[in-house]
C-alpha cells in the first residue's frame, strides 16, 4: 500500500507538468514543496510515540527548512517568470537544512541541556560559514566557469557527511528505537545523496518543472514510508559491536567542532573573521562542553557509588558497606587497642507485621524503623546499616560498655515510640563488644551479636542482650 501511494504521488505530479507546462514550472513546484512537507509531518508523527523522539524532530526542521526554500525558489520563479534561477534565500536554507541532520548525527544519546545548546551554536556557526562559502562561489559563477562545479561539490560533500555518519550511527547502535531511526535517516540520506548528485551533475542544465523533478520527490516519500511503518523489530547490538558503538558514542561530539575548522579554513580567504569565529567556537565549544561532560560523569560516578554502598529502600547503608566497615573498623581498633562493639537489630514479629498488614505496610516499617535508627545514633563515627530483611546493625567503635549498652537502650525506646497507622512496633537487639579485639577476624563479634539477639528474642523481645566481655548473654 505504500507504494502505491508512493507511485500515485510522483504520479500525479508528472500528470501536473504535462497539463500545466510553463517556463516558471508551478505546478512542479508545489510537488517538490509538499514532499517534504509530508515528510516533515510524518516524522513528527512518529515523534509522538517513540523513544528517539530528537532526531525524528531534528530530521522534521531540517525538511521543514528544506520545504522553506523550495517555496522560496517558486516565489521567485513565478515573480521573475523563470525557474532557473535559485534566490539567496533559498540557498541559505538548503545550506541550513544540513545543521539539524548534523547536529543530531554528533550529539550523543541522552545530553544535558548545556551541552545540547554548545551542540547547537557549532551547528548554526557550522551552517553559516557554509553558506557563506556557498555564497561564494555562487556569485563568482558569471566570472568563473569552475565556481558552479565547486559549489556542486560543497552540497556533494554535505550530503555524503550526513548520508556516511547516518550508516555508522545505525550500524552502531545499541539501542533498538535509536537503531530504527538511524536506520530510516540512513536510507533517506543515502537515497537523497545519489538524487542529489544526479539532479546537480547530470541534469543542471533542466530547470525546474522538467521531468527529472519526479525523482527529487522520492527520498521524501521514502522518509514518509519509513516513518509511517511499525517500527521494526530490532534487537540490541551483538556483542561484538559494543565497542564500535562505545567508540561511535564517544567519537560522536567530534564531528561539529572538525567541521567547523575544516570548513573554516575554506573560507578564510574571503570571509576570515567568521572563519576565525569558527576556530575560537570549535576549540572553546569542544573543551566547554568536554568540561560539562565530565562534570556530569564525576556526579552521575558519585551517585552510583553512593547506590552501591546504600540500601535502596531504606537509605541506610546496605549490606556490602557494612561488611567493609566493619573490617575497617575491626582493623583500626586491633592496631589501636580501642573498644568495638556490635548492635544487631531484629524487629519483633515482622512477618506477622507483614501477613497482617501487606508488604507496602512492611515496607513502610522497615523505612521508619531505619530513620529512626538513623536519627538516634548521636555519633559519626556510629554507621546503621541495613543487615538483611528485617534485621539492622549498628557498628559503635571507640566507646565503652556503659555507652554501647546505654546507645541501645535508646534506640530500643525510640522505636517502642514510633506510631505507624498499623500499630506500634518493638526491636530486639543482641549487643557484642570486645576491648580490645583479639580474634584474626570480625567473625566473633558478629557471632556474639548474633547469639545475643537470639537470646533476646528468645527471652520475649523487645529488649537489650549482651554478649562478649562478660561471657554469655546478659539481659539490660
Amino acid at each position: 500500500m505504500p507504494v502505491v501511494l508512493v507511485l500515485l504521488y510522483v504520479a500525479c505530479h508528472a500528470l501536473v507538468m504535462t497539463l500545466w507546462p510553463g517556463e516558471t514550472g508551478a505546478g512542479s513546484f508545489v510537488f517538490l514543496t509538499l514532499a517534504p512537507l509530508l515528510a516533515a509531518g510524518a516524522c513528527l508523527w512518529r515523534a509522538r510515540r517513540d523513544r528517539a523522539a530528537p532526531g525524528w524532530r531534528a530530521t522534521a526542521l531540517a525538511l521543514l527548512l528544506w520545504a522553506g526554500g523550495m517555496a522560496l525558489n517558486m516565489v521567485d520563479a513565478l515573480g521573475a517568470g523563470r525557474a532557473d534561477v535559485t534566490p539567496r534565500v533559498s540557498l541559505l536554507l538548503y545550506v541550513l537544512y544540513g545543521v539539524p541532520l548534523v547536529f543530531i548525527l554528533a550529539r550523543a544519546r541522552r545530553e544535558r541541556l548545556s551541552i545540547s545548546l554548545i551542540d547547537a551554536a557549532m551547528a548554526a556557526l557550522l551552517g553559516v560559514l557554509f553558506f557563506v562559502h556557498a555564497g561564494f562561489f555562487a556569485g563568482r559563477i558569471d566570472v568563473d566557469e569552475h565556481a558552479m562545479a565547486n559549489m556542486r561539490y560543497m552540497f556533494d560533500i554535505q550530503n555524503l557527511c550526513i548520508a556516511g555518519f547516518a550508516v555508522v550511527r545505525w550500524l552502531a547502535g545499541d539501542v533498538p528505537e535509536r537503531r530504527s531511526f538511524f536506520r530510516a535517516l540512513a536510507l533517506y540520506a543515502v537515497a537523497y545523496l545519489l538524487v542529489a548528485g544526479y539532479i546537480n551533475h547530470f541534469t543542471s542544465e533542466d530547470a525546474f518543472g522538467a521531468y527529472n523533478d519526479l525523482l527529487i520527490d522520492l527520498p521524501f516519500l521514502l522518509l514518509v514510508v519509513l516513518a509511517l511503518a511499525p517500527a521494526p523489530a530490532l534487537v540490541p547490538a551483538p556483542a561484538r559491536h559494543s565497542r564500535l558503538s562505545r567508540l561511535v558514542q564517544a567519537g560522536g561530539p567530534m564531528i561539529l567542532p572538525l567541521l567547523l575548522l575544516v570548513v573554516g579554513t575554506l573560507v578564510v580567504d574571503h570571509a576570515r573573521p567568521l572563519a576565525l569565529a569558527g576556530f575560537v567556537v570549535a576549540t572553546l565549544g569542544f573543551g566547554l562542553r568536554s568540561m560539562l561532560l565530565q562534570i556530569h560523569l564525576l556526579e552521575r560516578q558519585a551517585a552510583l557509588d553512593q547506590l552501591a554502598r546504600q540500601d535502596g529502600l531504606t537509605g541506610v547503608a546496605n549490606r556490602r558497606e557494612f561488611d567493609a566497615t566493619l573490617r575497617n573498623e575491626w582493623n583500626r581498633a586491633r592496631r589501636s587497642g580501642t573498644e568495638l562493639a556490635l548492635l544487631l537489630v531484629d524487629i519483633d514479629h515482622f512477618k506477622a507485621f507483614n501477613d497482617a498488614h501487606g508488604h507496602p505496610a512492611g515496607d513502610r516499617c522497615l523505612q521508619a524503623v531505619a530513620a529512626q535508627l538513623q536519627a538516634t545514633v548521636q555519633r559519626a563515627a556510629d554507621r546503621v546499616a541495613r543487615y538483611g530483611g528485617e534485621e539492622f546493625a549498628v557498628i559503635v567503635p571507640g566507646c565503652d560498655l556503659d555507652g554501647v549498652l546505654a546507645l541501645a537502650e535508646r534506640l530500643r525506646v525510640a522505636v517502642q515510640a514510633l506510631r505507624l497507622p498499623e500499630g506500634p512496633v518493638s526491636i530486639s537487639i543482641g549487643v557484642a563488644f570486645l576491648h580490645p579485639p583479639v580474634m584474626p577476624d570480625s567473625g566473633q563479634l558478629l557471632a556474639d551479636a548474633d547469639a545475643a539477639l537470639y537470646a533476646a528474642k528468645h527471652a520475649g523481645r523487645n529488649r537489650v542482650m549482651v554478649r562478649g566481655a562478660l561471657g554469655g548473654p546478659v539481659a539490660c
